[in-house]
């Protein structure tokens, strides 16, 4: 079974609070989009995983798609399988593509196995995974909330229009992102904001996470502006990492327009 994990990005990110827990509370949209790593499955004699394209950081133990597995295997008899991840979505990109991958992995297990599980079902596996993951069980635009684990529905379609996204390849750490933002109540209703036209989202809509990381890699600000000079209607900052994505109107073709960096354009669906 092959199945394509797709990556995801955030109309807008407020930090409202930080937890007792130690994390924080959020709120955005989160999108899918089409960047999309590549994941296969297969029956097998003993529980085997390995991939290939970009470079995964890490011990192989602790991939999200390996911890899926053990998480369903606690709970059901799963016979061992081959797992082989093609990583394309840059690693750390702010894209969710960890998450993503984690979380067709249960979805595909679940089917591979006929193991009955519904999606809310599914959700809640995802949940153990990391606070994003859960998102990809529908891959549907929501709203998502408290840890961006938990999500409202949210009547939004961007299908007439076109996404560039731009990786300059930054690694960011999520503690380099947190230690620039100061959590806060937000002065403006997220959801609200975005059912304005797009040309308006400019001014009323943004990631708490991006003035201080400009500062800090001005790279990130002249993709942005750089988008914005080709005729983005809206372009942001996506997660906590370093990639810029640009929504246009129309159908544009931006592969050489950033050189050295790691692109990806398309429609939104």
């Amino acid at each position: 079974m092959i199945t394509f994990p797709n990556a995801k990005i955030n109309l807008g990110l407020q930090v409202v609070a930080k937890r007792p827990d130690g994390y924080h509370n959020l709120r955005s949209v989160f999108y899918p989009v089409g960047w999309s790593d590549v994941l296969e499955i297969l029956p097998a004699a003993n529980l085997r995983f390995d991939s290939t394209g970009i470079d995964i950081p890490g011990e192989a133990s602790g991939n999200l798609c390996l911890k899926a597995y053990h998480l369903l295997k606690a709970d059901f008899d799963l016979p061992p399988v081959h797992i082989h991840l093609h990583k394309v979505i840059p690693v750390g990109a702010g894209l969710g593509g960890g998450s993503s991958d984690g979380a067709f992995t249960l979805c595909m297990l679940n089917e591979l196995h006929a193991l009955g599980l519904r999606a809310e079902q599914l959700e809640a596996y995802a949940r153990q995974l990391g606070s994003d993951c859960a998102f990809f069980i529908r891959n549907q635009p929501v709203y998502a909330f408290d840890k961006g684990d938990h999500f409202e529905a949210i009547s939004l379609s961007l299908k007439e229009h076109f996404i560039v996204l731009v990786n300059p390849g930054i690694p960011i750490a999520t503690a380099e992102a947190y230690a620039g933002v100061k959590p806060q109540l937000p002065t403006s209703d997220l959801k609200s904001a975005l059912q304005g036209p797009i040309a308006t989202w400019r001014e009323t809509i943004s990631n708490d996470f991006e003035p201080e990381l400009i500062v800090q890699h001005p790279a990130i600000g002249e993709i942005k502006e750089s988008l914005y000079r080709h005729g983005a209607q809206y372009a942001s900052l996506t997660g906590s990492g370093s990639t810029v994505y640009g929504i246009f109107g129309q159908e544009k073709d931006l592969r050489d327009a950033f050189p050295g960096y790691a692109t990806w354009q398309g429609p939104l669906g």
